[in-house]
């Protein structure tokens, strides 16, 4: 079957911007397309995207306070990847079902995870995360590096070969996305991800976040061709979008869904970058420069929206409103989790199977008997 290009496979020399770093609209015939399909968020709309990423900033700069007081093992900063996740968010539909790798904070709040789930992730006393289920869709942040790609990739085959996407009704069938970063694209997971979704024409799309750096290795150094060109070579169709311009994200998204839902697989590279460390364990500082970061620091998400919010009228109190709703959110989580206790060693258990399992039953008397064995007082 032949599906039309979304976004054409000429070699793009920047990316889709829609926002320039002022919150200005980019207007040409080019971005014509894409600005009609952001008409489709309002003014009141732009204003809830900008609130999410105020508070999930607000949200990740309390966990990483958390982790370095050691009330938590580890943290994932998202800082810097607001804009592209924000409007990813808002693009995929009701129906659509997300594979995050770790980092995908403000696409988890969205899709109704709690900022609690998130922090008993990493703090050791939730074992999977949350019932995906009860998140719309949402499922569970996978550490493993780009193991999801595969189990996305499936899912998604899944769909299409149930037949689930023979209506063409976009508003009905479902669609996959599947985040993860330019680090992660180097994985033999990754490749074999999209020879998959191609082969299968999966209904998914790959959100690939180039955030410049797999740690200490420079996405340059992993990759001598852009990615989103490496990915037309598997035969899917690709977009470089600006990741950090929510309408850019949203509109190339919603395109790109909407196209998978037919058989065309996407993948999106989103051009954006990682203010914070990798995690809480690395120090950026012994292989990147303050130059670099800086230049990125102009490029805030949150600035570029809020200023293009105010172009639009929206009043001052009302960002205002959003920044202080989002400080009461932190520090409200922060007295919670100072509160909270730990869990029982039994959930990693109880919850492997859906059916009691004697291997499981062994393993924990074992465990309730080593427990034992310290006193009443251990």
């Amino acid at each position: 079957m032949t599906h039309p290009s979304v976004t054409g496979a000429a070699t793009a020399t920047e990316p889709i911007r829609l926002l320039d770093a002022e919150g200005s609209l980019v207007e040409s015939d080019a971005n014509a397309p894409w600005h009609e399909l952001a008409a489709q968020l309002s003014t009141d709309d732009r204003l809830a995207m900008h609130g999410e990423m105020v508070r999930t900033r607000r949200f990740d700069v309390e966990a990483g306070h958390l982790q370095r007081q050691g009330k938590l093992g580890l943290w994932v900063p998202s800082i810097g990847q607001e804009g592209g996740q924000v409007g990813a968010a808002w693009a995929a539909r009701e129906q659509d079902t997300i594979f995050p790798s770790y980092r995908e904070h403000l696409i988890a709040l969205h899709r109704g995870v709690a900022m609690d789930q998130i922090i008993d992730t990493f703090r050791g006393a939730r074992h999977g995360g949350w019932d995906p289920l009860e998140t719309r869709g949402m499922r569970i942040y996978s550490l493993v590096i780009a193991t999801h790609a595969l189990h996305s990739t499936g899912y998604a085959m899944g769909i299409r070969l149930d037949g689930a996407c023979a209506t063409g009704d976009a508003q009905r069938d479902e669609a996959v996305m599947a985040f993860y970063g330019d680090g992660a694209a180097s994985q033999g997971d990754a490749s074999e991800g999209l020879v998959f979704a191609t082969s299968y024409e999966a209904p998914i799309v790959f959100f690939v976040q180039n955030n410049k750096w797999a740690i200490s290795v420079p996405s340059t150094r992993q990759s001598r061709s852009p990615l989103h060109e490496r990915a037309r070579g598997f035969g899917l169709d690709a977009a470089w979008i600006d990741g950090n311009d929510p309408l850019a994200s949203f509109a190339v998204t919603r395109r790109m869904l909407d196209a998978a839902r037919q058989g065309a697989p996407g993948y999106i590279e989103a051009d954006t970058y990682r203010m914070g460390a990798h995690t809480t364990s690395d120090d950026p500082t012994r292989y990147r420069t303050r130059d670099e970061e800086e230049s990125w620091r102009r490029r805030d998400p949150i600035a570029r929206l809020a200023a293009h919010l105010r172009e639009q009228g929206v009043a001052e109190a009302a960002l205002a409103e959003q920044e202080q709703e989002a400080a009461d959110l932190a520090s409200d989580l922060r007295r919670r989790t100072l509160e909270a206790g730990t869990a029982a060693s039994d959930d990693i258990f109880d919850h492997v199977y859906s059916e009691p399992h004697p291997l499981m039953t062994e393993q924990k008397r074992r465990l309730a008997e080593f427990e034992a064995s310290f006193g009443g007082d251990a």
